[in-house]
């Protein structure tokens, strides 16, 4: 028998109850506490349960978490608040006195844990504990509210104690101290629960599960796991590694072996972090050689999360990268490896770098059925419903897959089904309810996607008349626009759009300041702007894409990653995406773009691929303005706008359009019309809405301003500039000079040429 003594922290609060915990950075005692009325029966909780876990599993490893010291660090904390999925930051910050053991194991590494909060790390550097502390503080209190905050005040009371339990010292022992400093700096253990808990079992995958356990274990082979993002590589990785793992623990549990008797064997890292940090020359190789003999002395496997990232990282191109470093040592069988990849990303791997992709066994995840995935959503909702006590009616499963199918079809089942079941049950239980309901789906969908409720339910009618007015008092006067918005909007309703494809792609032709931006703003609103995020509009300025490689630049950045179009699909596929004025593009960016129109998708040179099947995509042009020059406010020749476009585009292109819109130039009537909108527009602004100010405004007005705001070269597009010198700056220095100006009404009226304030207190709102 031995003696192992643990540090244990314990606190008395202000009702005088006790609380303790373990310090030590063992995963499996985490959430460990005992809770009582006196110090003494807290502690022996602890004590109790530690005693029964060393009996039940007689080869676990002795405490590593030695001399440990009592701190004490402050770190301010500003507290937020949660309105109607809306954040305010609070104007103060709380300062949280936290409490910090810190210490060290026998490899020499430094230990920091925070019992309270239930944070542990490692660091290396004693001088950097007090700001990882501070950051690891807030990143876990972030997004708390003052009376969240509350709970982690400074205990009545806290001291740091020790419990010994008798254990029976095995020769295995000796090893488990051993400490794969190179793994744990840069990788995490598939087996640890912390990073299990990240991640959802592999449900309805066992076929799956069982094949890779004999890869790994009987043919000891390298594989690439092959699935689209979201069918649930890693889930199954880690499945597949516990079991092997467990098994290894049951058939080894009295080797003295260092080799056999490690805990973990799974290593899970990324390319990046295997550079990271290494600023010169051979750095980066030395620690993967490091890397490579730990993992050889407990006949470890080395997980990657990304085989893309392993191959074109680390050097100037992909045969002096990592995976081409890697590659002698997989030969030789001194590595064993299993790293997950796309279909896509296999493809440009065996491109960029061939011989990798041939000496891995390749394993690819089949797609789930309509059974399979609502078994699996089912499966989820169980395990959920045991932590948050909130029920998932099959009802409620059911429309989450049918949403998901209809609406995001190109995205893996079950990724993102599954993330979007955890959020709606969090919001439910946050709620103090009992069960989700269907509409509590339907909810979260629209604030996720932006889409309104009429495109999602099937028992909602489209009101034909309501939106043709809704874009009509958008974009006035353009009746063919308004109908071919109309249009986009009847075809996704019934269903009958390409899901192959994006949602549409239209081409606006017309001269400037006419509405064709105004169109695209509005089928914006109208599609995607149900939801929590109001950027779902992108727009690209195509004149700054017209010098030869802009082709490039549209997809990637000069450091490699992603431009800013492809994160903000990545992000948010929701979207509309405008390119304005295409005909000043480049001629390699039309290239680009054909496999946009056409499939829906766009991928890069690496393999990785982005989405455009839930995205509007609208070009405009001003293609045959020339030919047709409108004058004052008569119409252009019917038809020339879409004759000049064929002749600039190439057949292959402009058949890929789905709409071409031609807008006609303006009215006198109309330019009044859209003085009307901008001047209502103008009542919404915050000064007048603040200070509940009505602007009211006689028709010798809005002529005025019509006629000062129109130019037969640029439409509309002046009315803005005339509207804000005319009226906007007249008005402010009138509310400047009436201060005190609060409900009341405004009236605009026209005198000699100039507009006149008159505010009348009569006439209160």
């Amino acid at each position: 028998m031995v003696a192992y003594r643990f540090p244990t922290l314990v606190w008395e609060d202000y009702e005088g109850y006790w609380t303790a915990r373990l310090v030590e950075n063992d995963w499996d005692f985490r959430g460990l506490a005992g809770i009582a009325q006196t110090k003494e029966e807290a502690l022996f909780q602890v004590k109790e349960y530690v005693q029964w876990l060393y009996q039940e599993n007689p080869w676990r490893g002795e405490p590593d978490f030695l001399e440990p010291t009592l701190l004490n660090f402050r770190v301010d904390v500003r507290p937020e608040y949660k309105i109607e999925n809306r954040i305010f930051p609070a104007d103060e910050e709380i300062a949280l006195n936290v409490l910090c053991v810190n210490g060290k194991q026998e490899g020499g590494i430094l230990v920091a844990s925070l019992p309270m909060l239930d944070i542990r790390f490692y660091f290396y550097d004693a001088k950097s504990l007090k700001n990882l502390v501070v950051t690891s503080v807030r990143e876990k209190l972030k997004g708390s509210t003052p009376q969240q905050l509350s709970r982690f005040f400074p205990p009545k009371t806290v001291a740091l104690e020790e419990i010994s339990i008798n254990a029976v010292r095995r020769a295995r022992h000796r090893v488990e101290r051993f400490s794969p400093e190179a793994l744990l700096a840069i990788a995490e253990p598939l087996g640890d629960n912390r990073l299990r808990r990240q991640f959802t079992r592999a449900f309805e995958r066992d076929a799956s599960i069982q094949t890779l356990i004999n890869r790994i274990s009987e043919e000891k082979a390298n594989v690439l796991l092959v699935g689209e993002p979201g069918a649930g590589k890693t889930s199954v990785l880690i499945d597949a590694a516990r079991a092997i793992e467990r098994h290894l623990a049951r058939t080894n549990r009295d080797e003295t072996d260092l080799e056999k008797s490690y805990k973990y064997k799974f290593w899970q890292t990324s390319g990046a972090r295997l550079i990271a940090g290494m600023r010169y020359l051979g750095q980066w190789q030395e620690r993967c050689e490091t890397l490579i003999e730990e993992l050889s002395n407990i006949q470890g496997v080395l997980c990657v999360e990304n085989l893309l990232d392993l191959i074109r990282l680390g050097g100037t191109e992909p045969q002096s990268g990592i995976a081409a470093f890697l590659l002698p040592y997989l030969q030789r069988q001194e590595l064993q490896l299993v790293a997950e990849t796309t279909p896509a990303e296999l493809d440009a791997c065996r491109r960029l770098l061939p011989g990798f992709v041939e000496v891995c066994q390749i394993q690819s995840l089949p797609d789930f059925s309509e059974l399979e995935s609502i078994n699996v959503l089912r499966s989820v909702a169980t395990s959920l419903q045991q932590t948050m006590a909130c029920s998932v009616p099959d009802e409620a499963l059911v429309q989450t897959y049918r949403l998901f199918r209809r609406f995001q079809p190109y995205h893996a089942f079950p990724g993102r089904a599954v993330g979007f079941l955890r959020e709606v049950v969090d919001k439910v239980s946050t709620q103090k309810r009992l069960s989700v309901t269907v509409g509590d789906a339907f909810a979260m969908f629209i604030r996720q996607t932006g889409l309104p409720e009429l495109f999602l339910r099937d028992d909602i009618r489209l009101d034909e008349t309501q939106t043709r007015e809704f874009f009509t008092q958008s974009v006035i006067g353009q009746a063919e626009a308004t109908e071919a918005a109309l249009q986009v909007v009847t075809t996704f309703k019934a269903g009958l759009n390409d899901p192959q494809r994006p949602v549409t792609v239209m081409l606006l032709c017309g001269p400037t300041g006419v509405g064709k931006t105004e169109l695209a703003k509005t089928l914006s609103r109208y599609f995607f702007g149900h939801g929590t995020d109001e950027k779902r509009l992108i727009r690209l300025d195509m004149s700054e894409y017209g010098t030869p490689g802009s082709a490039h630049r549209l997809i990637t950045e000069p450091d490699g990653t992603p431009s800013t179009l492809i994160k903000s699909l990545r992000q948010q596929p929701f979207s509309l995406v405008l390119f304005d004025e295409i005909e000043k593009a480049d001629a390699g960016v039309f290239d680009v773009l054909l496999s946009v129109f056409d499939e829906g998708r766009l991928t890069d040179r690496y393999g990785r691929v982005t989405n455009f099947r839930s995205a509007i995509i609208v070009l405009t042009s001003n293609l045959g303005v020339s030919q047709t020059s409108p004058i004052g406010f008569d119409e252009p020749a019917s038809g020339g706008f879409e004759k000049a476009a064929m002749s600039f585009f190439r057949p292959e292109f402009f058949n890929r359009i789905d709409r071409v819109v031609q807008f006609g130039a303006l009215s006198s009537e109309m330019i009044g019309l859209i003085t009307e909108k901008e001047l209502k527009a103008l009542s919404q602004r915050e000064g007048l809405v603040k200070a509940n100010l009505r602007l009211d405004w006689t028709p010798a007005v809005v002529s005025h301003l019509a006629r000062a705001g129109f130019d037969p070269r640029f439409g509309a597009r002046p009315l803005q500039r005339a509207i804000e010198a005319e009226l906007v700056a007249p008005l402010s220095r009138f509310l400047l000079a009436h201060p005190n100006l609060h409900q009341t009404q405004i009236r605009i009226s026209l005198a000699e040429g100039k507009l006149c304030f008159e505010a009348h207190p009569d006439r209160l709102l």
